[in-house]
Order: structure tokens, then sequence, then C-alpha cells
């Protein structure tokens, strides 16, 4: 008896153009009858109308449901809700997906009027800011709008009460004008430049990129979460036992650790491997693994020790040929990684830390980038996206697909400020003509990114105190 094949299951998330054209090619075969109120096929139905109580008036309204893919980005739910008996509007929305294993950040510089059309997508975990403006959205419910809609949203919430408050308090009135007044301008096009940033501890938020923003326009920086924000997502940390436990263990060369800890997709008990291993030339770094048997999620970083050096570190290194790719490369967190041959420039943060040769990072950048680009639609996307935008990231990959397969001579500059980063000297203990290292000053701006600015490292107690210095001890006695 021959086995019928298995159906292929139905992807529920597809971009509204397929959406569109799958209801448009069914509708043209259906025929009205007589008087147009019937078909003979059954329309499609892109949104799903879902019966629920009004929180506002207790009656039933209706909400609609939307199952979608965003261009560069992933899975969302599109949820809007109408009352007609109260007319109270509301709609949000939300990631169709888990909690990323990181926490992201993207900061945005909005120079023109076309790019106030960015996309944005707001989680209900993400809080936003526009810089210039001083002016910090809080967590919220979820929202897919652009920089403009962001902000004139906003701008109308505040002028609601405006009327009143012109009676009531007429100072705060012309204060909150004022700042009603920059926002527009904002929005106008009056106060160009301005700086938009979102910030979710989730991962599931993001300002739409384009392949051809001029460096530092747009920027992404994915962070590892506190305790606090897991706390707040609702995800369970590794016990205070267990933390104490491994704490006590000496973490020896050559051996694999293992503790317990949470997986960060399906938040059930996990583990990590932990190894220390030598760097010849450089340093001791700490590589770590997490595996889930449970839904099979995978990470593998690596985190550098030691003291803070007194000043960054820039290398750069000259691709000539296939060998060159099979070097080492460590790429610590806090290292920019910038490659101007494949128009490729990473933010601090970006892939977290890698131990691994220049082809397998290359190939790390290109399929993470790729999926965050494309996800599971590359061959969908044509009537969601244009043209020109597509043929941009198109070309930008195959770049790096020449690059990783020796088929283009590039330079790769890695610039860490805590000089945490390394690439395989091939001549080691001789100096490498295709490799140069320059040891910089940091910036004030990197400082206060890393914290160092903040650190005090002497005059302290053995308890942990701060020493007070004897004049001051006095005035503090003449104070008591």
């Amino acid at each position: 008896m021959a086995l019928s094949a298995e159906p292929k299951q139905e992807d529920m998330f597809q971009s509204i153009g397929n959406q569109v054209n799958a209801v448009a090619s069914s509708g043209a075969g259906g025929e009205a009858a007589e008087g147009g109120e019937n078909f003979t096929v059954d329309e499609p139905q892109i949104v799903d109308n879902i019966e629920s109580l009004c929180m506002n008036c207790h009656e039933q309204g209706v909400t609609r449901l939307l199952l979608t893919r965003i261009p560069f980005f992933r899975e969302v739910v599109v949820m809007s809700f109408e009352c007609s008996h109260c007319h109270f509007r509301n709609n949000e929305i939300t990631s169709a997906g888990v909690i990323q294993e990181r926490g992201c950040s993207y900061t945005f510089k909005v120079e023109s009027k076309e790019d106030l059309n960015r996309q944005i997508v707001k989680s209900e975990t993400c809080t936003s800011r526009f810089i210039e403006l001083d002016l910090e959205i809080p967590a919220q419910r979820g929202q897919l709008t652009n920089v403009e809609g962001l902000l004139s949203l906003v701008l109308e919430d505040i002028e609601q009460d405006q009327p009143k408050r012109k009676e009531i308090d007429p100072e705060s009135y012309e204060k909150i004008a004022q700042f009603v007044a920059k926002g527009r301008d904002m929005i106008e096009g009056r106060a160009f430049p301005f700086t938009v940033k979102v910030d979710d501890p989730a991962g599931n938020s993001w300002i739409e990129p384009k392949p051809d923003d001029a460096k530092g326009k747009w920027a992404r920086h994915d962070y590892v979460r506190t305790p606090e924000m897991n706390t707040a997502l609702g995800l369970t940390d590794t016990s205070a036992e267990d933390t104490e436990k491994f704490e006590d263990d000496d973490i020896r060369p050559d051996e694999v650790h293992t503790f317990p800890a949470s997986c960060p997709s399906c938040v059930r008990p996990c583990s990590t491997h932990m190894k220390l291993v030598d760097i010849p030339h450089f340093k001791e770094v700490v590589i770590m693994s997490t595996v889930c048997d449970a839904c099979g999620y995978k990470s593998n970083e690596v985190k550098t020790g030691g003291a803070v050096p007194s000043k960054g570190r820039i290398i750069t290194l000259k691709v000539e040929d296939e060998e060159d790719l099979a070097r080492d490369i460590l790429k610590s967190e806090t290292c920019a990684l910038t490659c101007p041959e494949l128009k490729l420039d990473l933010t601090p943060g970006t892939l977290g830390g890698r131990f691994t040769t220049l082809e397998g990072l290359l190939q790390q950048v290109h399929d993470d980038l790729h999926q965050r680009i494309w996800g599971d639609m590359a061959d969908e996307t044509s009537d969601s996206v244009e043209k020109e935008t597509r043929d941009k990231w198109e070309s930008f990959f195959q770049g790096l697909r020449d690059a990783k397969s020796g088929k283009k001579k590039f330079t790769c500059i890695l610039d860490d400020p805590l000089a945490a980063s390394y690439v395989q000297n091939l001549y080691a203990p001789d100096p490498d003509p295709q490799l140069t290292i320059v040891d910089v000053a940091r910036t004030k701006e990197q400082e206060d990114d890393l914290g160092i600015s903040d650190m005090r490292t002497e005059n302290y107690n053995e308890d942990g105190s701060e020493k007070v210095p004897k004049e001051g001890a006095e005035k503090v006695e003449e104070k008591a």
C-alpha cells in the first residue's frame, strides 16, 4: 500500500502583500449570484473577527486579528478592537515569537522627512526616547508605527488636557506648549537632525534599517539582561543555592564546568557548560555554551577577564587569501567590527563574544543578518519590499559570501575599547606583515558607556565602605 505524502503545513504568517494577492486571485474566480449579495465561492478572510467584551461599556465589541510578517523583522500579531456601542477603539501589536536571548536597543538619527517614515515595532516591554526632546515613552501596549506616528501620538496625548491646564495652571500650560511646539517642529522637518532610541529587554522591538544608511545613522546594540529585567519578564533565574555552590568551585583549565540555568527561549531548566581556555600570545578566556533539550535552543559566547587596561586597541587585518580566513579570531562583547570593502559595520554588543575563525565569524554575521533581514521569506517579499531595497541587500549579502569564500580581498578592523579582542598572528612571535595592532586612548563616550568613568578603586575600607578624609570626618563630628 502506497503511503500518501505528508501534507505541507500551512504558513499562518505571510506578508501583507502575499495575503492580498491570495485574496485577489481567489476572489477573481467567484461569480456573484442574482442581486450581487451571495457568492458561489467563499471569499478568503485575511483578518480574524472575534467577539470580545468592551472594557469601557461592558457590551460586546469586535477584535480583529492579523497574523503577518514584517519585512526585515519577524512574525507579529496585529490586533484592533472596536465597540459599536460606545465607539471605543484600541489597537496594538504583539510579537508572535519568544523572548530573545538578549535585550536590544536601536538608535536612529532622523535627518530628512523620508526618515520619518521608517517603521518602528514597539513591543509592550519597550521604552523609547527622543533624545533632543528629552522625552521618554515608558513601556506600554505594543505598536506598529513609524517615527512620525510615534511622536505624533505622544504629542496628542500631552495636548489633551491643555485647555483645562490653561485655566488652572497657566505657567505649566506655557511650558508644555513650548514642548509640544518643539515636537511639532521635528515632525514638520524644521528641527533636523534628531535621534530616536528604542530599548527592549525582551529583544522584540525594532527600527527599520536601509542598506544604504550612512555609518552612525542606524545602530543596533544587543546586551545581556540584568536579573531585574529577567524578573520583570517572568524569566526564572538560577537559585541562590546553586549559584553559591558554583561560586565555591575553582575554575581550572582543561575542565568543563556545568551549572544549572534557565533556557531564554522556553524558560525550562537547562545546563550551561563553561571551560577556561588559554589563547597563546594573548590571555585566558572563558567559553560558555548553553543547550536546551526541551526546545533545542543553542548558544555559545566568550567572556574575557583580567584587569581593565589603560588603553583600548584597534586591530587591522588585511585579508589576502583563504589562509587568512582560517586565522583564529576573538571578538569580545565590547568590540566593534568594520570591513569597509564589504560595507559591514557591527556596533559593540552585536553577536556577543565569539571565538572562531575569520571565515566562521563572517558566516555567523551573514546568517544572523540574513535571518533578521529576510527571515524565512527570501523568495516571498517581492510584493512587499521595494525592488531597489531588495537588490541592495542582495548585493551586500553576495559581497559577504564572496569574502568568506576567498574570492574578495578586504580589510577587517576590530576596535575594542577594552583591548579584549584578538586575531591570530601567523608569524608569532615575529611581527605579522598583514596585521597591525595599535593601542589608543579611550574616548570619554567609551569611558561612560563602559562605566569606567564611575568606577572607584581607591580609598575604600576592608569592608567595602568608602574612606572619609580626616578633614571630612571632623566636619561630620561637628554636625553630630
